[in-house]
């Protein structure tokens, strides 16, 4: 049966081979952090069961490792780390052709396979897929198996794939993390309030009988916190906690599931247009060595706003239509 905590195994391995490799190449710092990570995912799951049996150590050595993570970010220096000539990635690509978009386009593919039928299969009366979060065991599945179709694919050897997915890892750095640190990050604020806060001062400015205004506070809001935490999954539990649920759900009978999936795409928009997303918009204009440090956001103004309108357009209306 496939869950959770194989592919957190998996996902720690990984990690634990960029830390070694890091550290054999006296990258301390960077061997370190991966190490580090390593033991976090890799040791979660033990983390929640000491926690739920009451043993609160195993938490407190999860705060003391984040808190040297934060130590040995600002030490990571992002250096030019070894790959393949130029022409032969060029050949490469050229005998490739589009076929290498084959095994990106698997991931989306297989996880809404997984989501649509995942918990239905069954071998030899057991469930093929454990308990938790169908979405991320698909997630992670479909991973595993675009990883193999890409070494099908390229032809190469399985250890091609931790070199170059560990030379990714070193080119992005600690910005890897933030999508799951800001994540986190707006749990905590969920749980310490800030939503009910949220949901005082709005109430307290628009008409909280109005729909269309409550539309526009939660869609605008979800672009302003996003553009402040520099992720929509951190601005994401706030705002539906402040104005999604209490104004949007219960008091105009919005639709839930179409409200979220709009709120997030909304939230989206932020992300094009801020410098905190320091993973999407920073590290790739760092990567293209482009002139100007935010090229990247210019460049995606023009796409963020238009989109942004007609979100919350096809939020007003599908939200209470269905």
């Amino acid at each position: 049966m496939l869950g959770l905590d194989l592919f957190y195994l998996l996902l720690g391995l990984f990690l634990l081979y960029a830390g070694v490799v890091n550290l054999r190449q006296r990258r301390y710092a960077h061997g370190a952090f991966w190490t580090l990570v390593a033991g976090l995912i890799a040791g979660g799951n033990a983390v929640l069961r000491a926690n739920a049996a009451g043993d609160p150590l195993p938490a407190q050595c999860a705060g003391a490792a984040i808190i040297a993570l934060a130590l040995l970010a600002p030490r990571m220096r992002r250096e030019h780390l070894a790959e393949a000539p130029e022409a032969q990635r060029r050949a490469s690509a050229a005998r490739l052709g589009h076929r290498l978009f084959g095994p990106a386009l698997m991931i989306p593919v297989i996880t809404v396979l997984v989501v649509l039928f995942g918990e239905k299969l069954q071998w030899q009366g057991h469930r093929l897929f454990g308990d938790g979060s169908i979405t991320l065991i698909g997630l992670a599945f479909a991973s595993v198996l675009s990883a193999l179709a890409a070494l099908r694919v390229t032809r190469e050897k399985p250890v091609m794939a931790l070199a170059e997915g560990r030379r990714l890892l070193d080119t992005m750095g600690w910005a890897a993390m933030l999508p799951l640190v800001l994540a986190a990050l707006g749990g905590v604020f969920a749980a310490s309030g800030v939503g009910e806060a949220v949901a005082s001062l709005v109430a307290a400015v628009i008409p909280a009988d109005n729909a269309l205004a409550c539309v526009l506070a939660y869609g605008l809001g979800m672009v302003v916190f996003t553009v402040i935490m520099g992720n929509a999954f951190a601005a994401f539990p706030v705002m539906t906690a402040g104005i999604g649920l209490p104004l949007l759900i219960h008091q105009h009978g919005a639709n839930p599931a179409i409200l979220g999936a709009l709120g997030m795409l909304t939230g989206y928009c932020g992300t094009l247009l801020t410098p905190m997303a320091a993973n999407f918009n920073l590290v790739p204009a760092a990567l293209l060595e482009l002139d100007d440090p935010n090229g990247v956001i210019r460049a995606q103004v023009p796409t963020a706003l238009p989109l942004m309108l007609v979100n919350l357009l096809l939020m007003y209306w599908l939200v209470f239509a269905f």
